[in-house]
C-alpha cells in the first residue's frame, strides 16, 4: 500500500505543530511557564509515539506504543482544559 497518506501520522504531526504555536504564544504573551510546559511535551510526544509505532518490534509493541500515544493526548487534552478554564 504504498503511496497510500498515514492520516494519523499527519494528524499527529500537524497537532504538535499548533501545540508548538500556542506553546509560543503563551509564553511570549501570557508569560504563562507551567502549563504550557506541560502541554508542550505531552502534545509533541503524541507523534513521537506514533512514529516509533510504525517500526515496532511486534504486533503487541505496536499496540503498547500506540496506547501511551493515546494516553499523552488526553493528558494533552487536560492541560488545554487548564489553560482553557482557568484564564
Amino acid at each position: 500500500m504504498a503511496g497510500r497518506e498515514n492520516v494519523i501520522k499527519k494528524k499527529s504531526y500537524d497537532f504538535a505543530l499548533a501545540i508548538i504555536k500556542l506553546n509560543k504564544d503563551l509564553v511570549e504573551h501570557k508569560r504563562e511557564f507551567v502549563l504550557s510546559k506541560q502541554l508542550s511535551r505531552s502534545g509533541t510526544s503524541v507523534g513521537a509515539l506514533i512514529r516509533e509505532a510504525e517500526h515496532a518490534e511486534s504486533k503487541k509493541d505496536f499496540l503498547h506504543k500506540m496506547n501511551i500515544a493515546l494516553k499523552e493526548a488526553n493528558e494533552s487534552e487536560y492541560w488545554l482544559e487548564l489553560l482553557r478554564d482557568g484564564d
